[in-house]
């Protein structure tokens, strides 16, 4: 008897007290949950790097879809990707010496604008609906019809009365146009303050399709979800560690 007494091992807790918390294969998920969170986390804002590029909007001309010093993604394009209603970024020396300016595209080459026709602008004869406008009409006092050369864009801020635009250069050569090259990105949100994605400029529809978003929300739909998994998977060790003390201290005497 005293022999096969001492043969015997004392009972474990459930096996707790082996390996790592959680155990072999809650382990290796939740290490596979934060490597896949990471490839996500960091593609995400790498491919937003690559895409897009921040700017600061100095004045009010863009009001109110965008006030005067808020912080805006806008996605690099070539010009040939510009269509009517985009709200974009271009450089023209003849407009600011060496400085970005944000404006929206209300006609491309070819077309021909005017204003104003019940409040509202004209393209090609087409009374336009601009819903971003304040009040909803073109506060405008009225311009000459243009044509806007091949190549070429009609630019308005959306602040009509105050916004040094595509009107304030009618007098120069190109009669107030920028040429399409000039044009290096599209402006896809208002990021400071968080007010999100701009709006499709829809009153453009009947005249040729429009720009399609950029990647954006996938792009933040990536971060989060990398982000959710890298948190998630670092706390499944703590947790589970907690979870199997709690288990041990609850269990009756005779379960063991």
């Amino acid at each position: 008897m005293s022999g096969e007494s001492t043969t015997r091992t004392a009972p474990v807790s459930g096996g707790a007290g082996r390996g790592p918390a959680g155990g072999r294969t809650g382990q290796r998920l939740s290490g596979l949950a934060v490597a896949l969170g990471l490839v996500l986390f960091l593609g995400g804002f790498g491919w937003a790097a690559v895409v897009y590029r921040p700017y600061t909007v100095p004045t009010s001309s863009m009001s109110p879809t965008i006030g005067m010093g808020d912080r805006v993604l806008a996605q690099r394009v070539d010009g040939d990707e510009v269509r009517r209603g985009d709200v974009v970024v271009f450089r023209d020396k003849t407009w600011v010496a060496d400085a970005p300016v944000v404006k929206r595209v209300v006609a491309v080459g070819g077309d021909t604008v005017a204003c104003c026709t019940n409040g509202r602008l004209t393209v090609n004869g087409k009374r336009i609906d601009e819903p971003y406008l304040k009040g909803g009409v073109a506060e405008i006092q009225g311009f000459p019809t243009v044509k806007v050369p091949e190549g070429r864009l009609f630019l308005l801020g959306d602040e009509r009365q105050g916004s040094l635009d595509s009107t304030a250069h009618l007098t120069d050569a190109a009669k107030g146009t920028v040429a399409r090259d000039d044009v290096s990105a599209r402006v896809d949100a208002v990021i400071w303050p968080a007010e999100g994605m701009l709006e499709r400029p829809t009153g453009f529809e009947a005249l040729g399709p429009l720009s399609q978003p950029g990647p954006l929300r996938v792009i933040v739909a990536l971060i989060v979800a990398g982000g959710v998994l890298v948190l998630a998977g670092g706390a499944y060790g703590p947790v589970a560690k907690r979870l199997g003390r709690s288990r041990t201290r609850t269990e009756p005497a005779g379960a063991r």
